[in-house]
């Protein structure tokens, strides 16, 4: 599939409490490596199997969260055209400079619905370590930790979801690839800018701009019980796992940043193309839908947001 627009993640934005502890977390334990740290002390991470400069950047703060969930576009044509289908939609949008982060070009901003902010932006240098190019190795740098290969997607918490699906689809160009339909409304939404089973996803919450889980993908279910003994070792608090997900069909592990930011490391998940029909799951089969083996949720993973 020829892929316009929307390519797929980018980076994300963590508010963090504890830097140095953030840092050896998502660096010791997740397996990424620090690029740089910028002269306002914001950290710049990436895994060694992303050429990109950074997928996620560490900003200290008096609240954990989420500022920024970004999106890489084709090329740079693109945010003339998405900041025009954006503003016809009604949102204001603002324009950040190349350079404000270390390696990216221009970005757009805008803040949807459930109150979040998304970015776009279609320029970013490489950055070691990376992928070899010629006769490339599976890796370059050999792994470490639980092994993360990419910063995989997010889910984020917030009201009028439907908003958000309607302007996913209409203005960005995504699909639903899932959605949750309780007797009183729209309870989450998967969507997806490419072929993987998501790209970001929401649930529908009462108070804006929360965060629920950024999510790493790993390379498949022997990793996630790697990770799961990661975990053990260094007495990481876990939410729930290792265990798999009915929706997008993911192998899961669920658990916290020193800041109490949620994490996942996900595998699996199957294959979407755009002619496929949105998958839909009930009240009836909801917990089976979000934990597959349990086929319940546990209060944690519906009550805990940063």
């Amino acid at each position: 599939m020829a892929l316009t627009g929307v390519l797929r993640p980018g980076f994300t934005q963590l508010r963090v409490l504890d830097m140095q502890a953030s840092i050896e977390h998502y660096t010791k334990r997740i397996g990424f490596h620090q690029v740089t740290e910028g002269p306002d002390g914001r950290v710049y991470l990436k895994s060694a199997d992303e050429f990109d400069h950074h997928s996620i950047v560490l900003r200290r703060a008096d609240r954990a969260g989420v500022d920024i969930t970004a999106f890489k576009v084709r090329q740079d044509s693109d945010l003339d055209a998405f900041a025009g289908r954006i503003a016809d939609y009604g949102y204001p949008v603002d324009h950040v400079a190349a350079g404000d982060q270390p390696g990216l070009g221009r970005r757009i901003g805008f803040r949807i619905a459930s109150g979040h902010r998304i970015e776009l932006y279609a320029k970013a240098d490489q950055s070691d370590p990376k992928p070899a190019q010629h006769n490339p190795d599976v890796w370059q740098v050999e792994p470490h930790g639980m092994r993360a290969r990419r910063f995989d997607h997010s889910l984020l918490y917030g009201p009028n979801i439907e908003e958000n699906l309607d302007f996913f689809v209409k203005v960005l160009d995504f699909e639903c690839a899932e959605r949750v339909d309780m007797p009183n409304g729209l309870l989450a939404i998967w969507l997806t800018a490419g072929m993987k089973a998501h790209d970001i996803a929401f649930v529908n919450h009462p108070e804006p701009d929360k965060l629920h889980h950024v999510a790493f993908e790993l390379e498949n279910w022997n990793d996630v019980g790697h990770a799961a003994d990661v975990l053990t070792r260094y007495d990481i608090s876990v939410d729930i796992g290792p265990t798999r997900h009915g929706i997008t069909r993911g192998q899961t592990i669920y658990f916290f940043d020193p800041s109490g930011n949620r994490n996942e490391v996900f595998a699996g998940g199957y294959t979407y193309y755009p002619d496929l029909p949105t998958r839909t799951w009930d009240e009836t089969q909801v917990g089976k839908g979000i934990f597959y083996y349990e086929r319940a949720m546990n209060e944690a993973f519906l009550s805990v947001v940063s």
